[in-house]
């Protein structure tokens, strides 16, 4: 039963929730219904009394909120966090009465001051299961400003990792970098490591492989050291990923299978799951089409059951580029749409700026070069909104390769030549050799078919390297046939 509501200062306390309780009537709703008048009313009051009538809110929002939840254990990386309740929607304003009422609450404010500590964590925790990330790395900013030591350092680090998620890695990393230098500082190797990983992540999605590599070696043996299984896994998996991105297939490989069979001694599904998707994409580029199938129905088995929204668009739509490999192009644009929808409703900007370069192909294989453009475009623009280095450029290459079979040359060249920088840049070894192959054609119909032909061979050398023999094939196929509308000897056979 929600308690009465009648005097004038509980009405005031009562005033944002006018949803559940009958505003007053009379001169009170004349009082406070213009935001003028009310703020003047508001100003009107001695400190002492504005702070006690917020602790009079505190204790009235509150009661009908459903009482104060129990204190929740220290923040961990994989703690068992805040279990969510009803009232998690009123956190936020709980904890800026808090906030405001401390002054009426003793000389240091420490009652107050340590339920605000409480709401403040709450209300993140609920911002970010509403994928508010931006809100949830605020909130945790505030509490990162109300503890110190380890705390602190967990507080910096998800703060970090809300950032990143909300689509701005270059703001998440001095955040990560704070998280690093205070673990460290307070002698825990363990935290460091973790904090140490998630920056190393952000290295590598903004294309630092260099820095991104070292920093996960190093993450990992401190983790080894630490006997952090949870931790060694997750580090496996991302740096397997870096082994993939930058061509070392096999090295890959193993990271993947050795990532799974952590994550299996440790319980930790959702990683098993996002691991799996990823191994499902190597199987899928090294032509293991059965292998790649089964491993991404199996991970999103296991990200549905465990709840992972996110995960689970990301596997559907490698599930999607599957189904346009195979020509399956219906099922693959229902899964493409699909996954995007979800991108769209958890804030993964960065996985819905994957799969629209994903959709772009899809639309260009199956006819429709002004929609793929349109997708491409989009994704080019979520790609450097978000710092993705690396699949900006290869939604340029794919662009370019567009704009050429629609004889538009100039266009194509000026794609080419943006992407094939960020390519090196990022070591994607892959898409360079992709993009020398299509400006070799390009060079050639410009007339210079010496410079094209040494182009050419070297992007081929580079994809025979890395064995994506299908990509090759059908660089040869598209390089024969315009070498013959150019009246030139194919680069493959030897030049006179």
């Amino acid at each position: 039963m929600h308690p009465q509501v009648g005097s004038r200062s509980q009405c005031m306390a009562a005033s944002r929730f006018n949803a559940r309780v009958r505003p007053p009537i009379g001169e009170h709703a004349y009082l406070f219904r213009h935001a003028l008048l009310r703020d003047a009313a508001y100003q009107l009051q001695l400190p002492g009394d504005r702070a006690r009538l917020h602790g009079l809110a505190f204790e009235v929002i509150e009661a009908l909120a459903g009482g104060r939840p129990p204190e929740p254990p220290p923040l961990e990386p994989y703690g068992a966090g805040t279990s969510p309740l009803p009232g998690d929607a009123f956190a936020l304003e709980l904890s800026e009465h808090a906030r405001l009422a401390q002054d009426a609450s003793g000389a240091d404010g420490s009652p107050m001051l340590n339920v605000r500590k409480l709401y403040l964590r709450r209300a993140a925790a609920y911002a970010a299961l509403q994928f508010q990330f931006d809100e949830s790395a605020r909130l945790l900013l505030q509490l990162a400003g109300l503890v110190s030591g380890n705390q602190k350092g967990e507080c910096l680090r998800c703060a970090a990792e809300a950032t990143d998620r909300s689509g701005r890695p270059h703001a998440a990393e001095p955040l990560y970098v704070q998280a690093v230098a205070l673990h460290r500082e307070e002698g825990d190797r363990r935290l460091e490591a973790i904090a140490l990983s998630g920056l190393a992540d952000l290295y590598d999605v903004t294309g630092r492989v260099a820095e991104a590599e070292s920093g996960f070696d190093r993450s990992l043996a401190m983790l080894r050291e630490a006997g952090d299984k949870r931790g060694q896994g997750v580090t496996q998996g991302s740096l397997a990923g870096l082994y993939r991105q930058t061509g070392r297939f096999e090295l890959s490989e193993r990271m993947y299978e050795e990532a799974l069979a952590t994550h299996r001694e440790s319980g930790n599904r959702r990683a098993e799951g996002a691991t799996l998707g990823n191994l499902a994409a190597l199987y899928l580029f090294s032509g293991r089409v059965a292998e790649s199938e089964s491993a991404i129905h199996r991970a999103l088995s296991i990200l549905r059951e465990s709840g992972d929204r996110r995960g689970e668009g990301v596997a559907i739509g490698n599930l999607s580029a599957l189904f346009g490999q195979l020509g399956r192009f219906d099922e693959a644009a229902r899964g493409f749409q699909a996954a995007l929808e979800i991108h769209r409703d958890v804030g993964n900007r960065r996985a819905e700026g994957n799969d629209l370069t994903n959709l772009g192909t899809l639309l260009l294989q199956t006819g429709r070069p002004d929609k793929s453009e349109h997708a491409y475009g989009q994704a080019i623009t979520i790609h450097r909104e978000v710092g993705n280095r690396r699949q900006e450029g290869a939604a340029l290459s794919n662009l370019a390769g567009l704009y050429f079979e629609a004889g538009r040359y100039e266009e194509s060249e000026s794609a080419y030549q943006q992407a094939l920088p960020i390519h090196r840049g990022v070591a994607d070894r892959r898409f360079e050799g992709i993009n020398l192959c299509g400006s070799a054609l390009v060079v050639l119909l410009r007339g210079e078919a010496c410079v094209a032909r040494e182009r050419w061979r070297e992007g081929a050398a580079i994809l025979r390297e890395l064995g994506d023999l299908p990509t090759l094939d059908r660089k040869l196929d598209v390089m024969r046939r315009t070498c013959k509308a150019a009246g030139a000897p194919p680069f493959d056979e030897p030049s006179l």
